[in-house]
């Protein structure tokens, strides 16, 4: 019996072989079959992808906050070699909204100028940001005891101008962290993977407008299953609990770390004319 999936299998055949080792969600290739004229359900499409990739891991529930109460923060890496490229992710917990940027460093000044353009993005702060234990966050866990921790001193003054209170997730507990992580993983499964397979030479600029867009017409717009709801909505319920944002340049920070966020995130988008 003929389906309404038959037009598209050679689509989707070319598309997963060649997306491979990266597993395009099925989601992702709905969205693009779509935009070619299918008409069919998205079960269809799951049950002929079984054949052709594995199926996605089964989802996590994790611990809830209040409203404005936790941002969760990480980065990953991109690519390596002479010219590496990061992600920066930052995700409201009540509210699933993320933020994503595409940088050339992970150091200090770069994890700052990213937070600003997070808080741009959520309209506003959380009460917390929860962290792992990257060095440009924390020198040393515990340092004046148990929960009282040794943390940069510009990073500190960050947070107390912005008026967020940093919290380490606990060691060898990945669940503590678990909604950034996840974010993670969906934005490469959902985002960079089918982008970079059709565009691979993209440079930086180009992959964070694209970013931007993906996360207003997409991300937005998701459906988080354990709680049936959906992002744009609970961060209805969650913007008006952030926190107002301080004046753009952090002046409560020594002038010279001030200067240096203002060069630093113009030094990056001007040496980041390389492709991925």
């Amino acid at each position: 019996m003929p389906s309404k999936l038959d037009n598209y299998k050679s689509y989707l055949e070319d598309r997963v072989n060649g997306a491979k080792p990266h597993v395009l969600p099925a989601t992702v290739l709905l969205r693009e079959i779509q935009q070619q004229g299918y008409q069919g359900r998205l079960t269809i499409l799951r049950e002929f992808l079984l054949n052709l990739q594995p199926p996605e891991p089964e989802k996590v529930i994790r611990y809830e906050t209040e409203p404005g109460e936790q941002m969760q923060v990480d980065w990953w890496e991109v690519r390596k070699g002479k010219n590496p490229l990061y992600g920066f992710a930052a995700i409201l917990g009540f509210s699933r909204k993320t933020f994503i940027e595409f940088t050339t460093r992970m150091d200090e000044m770069t994890l700052l100028k990213s937070h600003q353009n997070a808080f741009e993005h959520f309209g506003g702060v959380p009460e917390k940001v929860l962290y792992d234990n990257m060095k440009t966050v924390v020198i040393q866990r515990n340092k004046y005891g148990r929960g009282e921790h040794g943390y940069q001193k510009t990073f500190l003054d960050f947070a107390k101008h912005y008026g967020f209170t940093p919290k380490l997730c606990r060691p060898k507990r990945p669940q503590t962290k678990g909604k950034v992580e996840r974010a993670i993983q969906y934005i490469q499964k959902s985002f960079y993977y089918p982008l970079i397979t059709l565009k691979p030479e993209i440079n930086i600029h180009d992959l964070n407008y694209e970013a931007k867009t993906w996360l207003k017409e997409i991300a937005d717009k998701r459906k988080i299953r354990e709680l049936d709801a959906i992002v744009g909505e609970r961060y209805l319920q969650e913007a008006g609990e952030l926190q107002p944002i301080a004046p753009t340049y952090p002046m409560s920070l020594p002038q010279k770390a001030i200067i240096e966020v203002q060069q630093h995130s113009l030094s990056i988008y001007e040496e980041a004319a390389g492709c991925l």
